[in-house]
């Protein structure tokens, strides 16, 4: 699966100094708004705002592009159903069993447990998987590099661009997730990597009062 790609000019538009200011500092005050939820409204979202939303992740760069992502969109209420108890099982076991004491005492105080509603009231799951391998048209298997990194990204161009949309969203991560394959019928040299919870939040949807560290804290410069 060797391709060998013809260039272009790149398209750059560059903008003064105080327009980037302006652009990094106007995305950083929508984006610090993003809060995960877990109560979502069953109201219906247009498909055409995930489609947007999806074709922004497929744009993240990937190791060698060889974009090793597959999403899987499901609006469907009894498959919802069937992800919601599938999972329910899955994280009963984690949080009686699986769990150490530190992980649990870290999950306290956002309140979370075994119960998933969300995953039958929102309007629209998307899971994400993760390609280990991508396969030409005629079969032959070839390996994808920086599977984790690129998926990562991609995940979050995606709830960026939801967000940006209007709509909240939840990452939730089942574990183990090798349900979802079979549920959502996708090959087993894929990995269930992450289901994205998309909606509008409940009238009465609540967030825990958190803080973010400050740049300082995060970040360090070497000038």
């Amino acid at each position: 699966m060797k391709h060998k790609w013809s260039f272009k000019p790149l398209e750059f538009s560059e903008k003064s100094a105080e327009e980037m200011e302006a652009c990094a500092l106007g995305f950083y005050q929508e984006i610090k708004q993003r809060r995960t939820v877990r109560e979502f409204s069953d109201r219906p979202v247009p498909r055409t705002i995930i489609e947007n939303a999806l074709k922004a992740a497929g744009t993240a760069p990937s190791g060698a592009n060889m974009q090793p992502w597959h999403y899987v969109v499901v609006s469907n209420p009894d498959l919802k159903s069937q992800m919601r108890d599938a999972a329910e099982s899955e994280e009963k076991e984690f949080y009686e069993h699986r769990a150490s004491e530190e992980w649990l005492r870290a999950l306290e105080p956002l309140g979370t447990d075994d119960k998933k509603e969300f995953l039958e009231k929102a309007p629209w799951l998307i899971v994400v998987f993760l390609k280990k391998f991508t396969f030409d048209k005629d079969g032959n298997r070839f390996k994808n590099y920086y599977t984790a990194e690129s998926v990562g990204i991609s995940c979050g161009f995606l709830l960026s661009a939801l967000h940006h949309a209007g709509l909240v969203t939840l990452t939730h991560t089942p574990s183990p997730m090798k349900f979802l394959n079979k549920l959502l019928e996708r090959p087993k040299e894929e990995r269930a990597y992450m289901i994205i919870v998309a909606g509008y939040p409940d009238n009465n949807a609540m967030v825990p009062v958190i803080g973010k560290e400050p740049l300082e804290k995060f970040v360090t410069f070497k000038q």
